[in-house]
């Protein structure tokens, strides 16, 4: 025969296999001619054996296949199991993150909505206090700086101008000689010459010399005062200085400031009324109205009343004092009130450093006008001869008491 293909089989490798494929290592028995078959038994026993070999083989692949499968399948079920609980905690905790995503963009844009309205209102406060700051509303215009006698020059002529418009400046309160000056003067602070007006004529009716003054019991002092306000206080005064008057004058008023201020209840400014009115004295009198005048009108910055009255005295000739005060104090008064100024009508407007305090409309301001100028009574009950307006009238007489 001839030579076998390589990688061919043969019968006898052929021969040596199970019939499962496995080769059991063993030479199959060869039966030599005229031996007899083996009995029952080793067949069986042969069959046996095979058999095992067979299903120990069998065993052997199929553990060689299951092996590997088995971890794999666990593997991939344990995989899916996790895939699965990771979906399940992320379809749990989306509904969670969800609101609270929503709230943080909520609290967000409230947030930045308060800063935006904040932003917006600070503009707003910037661009309204610019435009306070660029336009001030009913101011004058910036003065250039002014020289001691420019300033001396404005203020003279102010006096001549406040003339003209006075004529009949006086002083406003009722008396026919110095005692009823000095009391009416003492009864004026805290209080309107018209109320003061209204009350000395009783006064002076029970009490009309400092000797009957002196001799008033308080009790009925005070009554008398009272509509005056402050009636026990001003009642000491006036037991004190006419007391002061009857024992250390003569019962007459001195026309010296230095005797007057001895006086209880009478200051520089009470005597220098005195002095102006009553003596024909120059002096100037600062009163509140006198004070915020001579401020505005830029004749001095001082608060002090002494140092008002030395800083005016400076400016103005001494003949001058008297009159000025009066004419200060009417304008005062009547159009340069404290609270509201009428710059409207004022006519020394243009000579004023303070002009643009008050109203400047025309119309507005004659409104604010007051006594004559106004169209209403004077503060005197008895006014001079050429007052262009009318008297006060009397203090209506106290309701009986049913």
């Amino acid at each position: 025969m001839g030579e076998q293909r390589s990688g061919g089989t043969s019968n006898s490798d052929k021969s040596n296999k199970s019939p499962s494929g496995v080769t059991s290592g063993r030479k199959p028995a060869v039966r030599k001619p005229g031996a007899s078959r083996p009995a029952a038994q080793d067949t069986t026993a042969q069959t046996s054996v095979k058999t095992s070999v067979g299903r120990t083989s069998a065993g052997k692949k199929a553990a060689v296949n299951e092996t590997p499968e088995k971890p794999a399948a666990a593997t991939k079920a344990a995989a899916k199991k996790a895939v699965t609980k990771k979906a399940t905690a992320a379809a749990e905790a989306a509904p969670a993150k969800k609101p609270a995503a929503k709230k943080t963009a909520t609290a967000e844009k409230a947030t930045a909505k308060k800063t935006a309205a904040k932003k917006t209102a600070a503009k707003k406060t910037t661009t309204a206090k610019t435009a306070t700051a660029k336009a001030p509303a009913k101011k004058a215009p910036a003065r250039k700086p002014e020289s001691r006698a420019a300033m001396v020059r404005r203020a003279r002529r102010i006096n001549r101008e406040l003339a003209e418009l006075y004529p009949y400046a006086h002083p406003e309160l009722d008396f026919t000689n110095p005692f009823e000056l000095l009391v009416a003067t003492v009864l004026s602070a805290q209080t309107t010459d018209l109320r003061v007006n209204q009350t000395t004529p009783r006064l002076f009716a029970v009490c009309p010399t400092p000797e009957d003054m002196a001799a008033m019991d308080p009790e009925r002092l005070e009554e008398l005062i009272r509509p005056t306000g402050f009636f026990r206080a001003k009642t000491k005064s006036l037991l004190g200085l006419s007391a002061a008057l009857r024992d250390r004058f003569g019962g007459e008023v001195p026309g010296r400031l230095e005797d007057l201020v001895t006086l209880p209840g009478v200051g520089r400014k009470t005597a220098n009324v005195v002095l102006g009115n009553a003596f024909g004295v120059p002096g100037i009198t600062v009163d509140t109205h006198f004070g915020r005048l001579a401020r505005r009108f830029g004749w001095t910055t001082a608060e002090d009343a002494e140092k008002v009255e030395a800083d005016v005295a400076e400016i103005f000739p001494k003949s001058e004092w008297t009159m000025l005060s009066h004419r200060v104090v009417f304008h005062g008064r009547r159009v340069c009130h404290s609270r509201k100024p009428a710059c409207g009508a004022c006519p020394i407007a243009p000579l004023c450093p303070a002009y643009g305090e008050g109203e400047t409309d025309p119309e507005k301001a004659k409104k604010l006008l007051k006594y004559e100028l106004g169209g209403q009574p004077g503060q005197r009950l008895k006014p001079p001869a050429d007052y262009p307006g009318q008297p006060a009238p009397p203090m209506a007489p106290p309701v009986a008491a049913s």
